[in-house]
């Protein structure tokens, strides 16, 4: 479930919007101000930030300024009041993922935010990420073409296997639901097994005969997705 960090002084919107994202099933901290909020992502993990930017103590370009040079990689959806064209360039220009501005359909505010966590599920192009499962053993996933590597051996996989394995390896622990899985598919071209849920059985039964060896398991679980796992002993 993805926790947000809804940063709004208006307290009747906070409250309005706490509940609402709840609802849709996310995990909702909020800040009143921009002082808050700092505090707030130096001590907890956070999948994503829905920022106002008329923020008392610290504002809101400020906060977004700061996210970006400590949390590179967090989505940061910025939703405010100030809609004219310079303040939603200096808003990008100053690292957000995404603008919607006041008033806003809740709709609107909720596919824009799942499309945000849905891409920050892919790694970041910064560096390939490695599972440790033992002392002799390691899966490693390049987060930029699909490669991946186990044990320093090539693993043999198609676009869509390695677009699913590196959504487990980043959400290692968490699950992954096939909603997010169909949404990154949407891009990708076909190869051989088609895209839909029917389909996706199939990519994890490969994945599961190519990771028999690995120390890491797929598990499925019931109703809500799949999730990557080190494997009992």
């Amino acid at each position: 479930m993805p926790h947000l960090l809804l940063v709004e002084d208006d307290e009747l919107l906070r409250d309005g919007l706490c509940a609402q994202l709840a609802n849709a099933g996310h995990t909702v901290t909020s800040a009143g101000d921009g002082a808050q909020a700092q505090t707030l992502l130096e001590s907890a993990r956070f999948d994503a930030v829905i920022l106002d930017l008329g923020l008392p103590l610290v504002d809101g370009f400020t906060v977004l300024r700061w996210i970006r040079q400590r949390l590179s990689a967090l989505p940061v959806l910025v939703l405010t009041a100030r809609d004219g064209i310079d303040d939603r360039v200096q808003g990008l220009n100053a690292g957000a993922d995404d603008y919607l501005t006041k008033p806003f359909s809740m709709d609107e505010l909720l596919a824009r935010l799942q499309s945000l966590l849905r891409r920050s599920r892919l790694p970041a192009f910064g560096g390939s990420l490695e599972v440790g499962v033992s002392a002799a053993q390691r899966l490693r996933v390049d987060p930029a073409v699909p490669r991946a590597w186990l044990d320093q051996t090539p693993m043999e996989l198609t676009q869509r296997e390695w677009s699913l394995l590196s959504l487990l390896v980043h959400n290692l622990g968490q699950v992954v639901s096939r909603e997010d899985v169909l949404g990154v598919w949407q891009a990708e071209p076909l190869d051989g097994a088609g895209s839909g849920s029917n389909a996706l059985e199939v990519y994890v039964h490969r994945l599961r005969r190519k990771l028999q060896d690995s120390g890491l398991s797929i598990r499925n679980v019931r109703g809500l997705g799949y999730m990557l796992e080190v494997a009992a002993p």
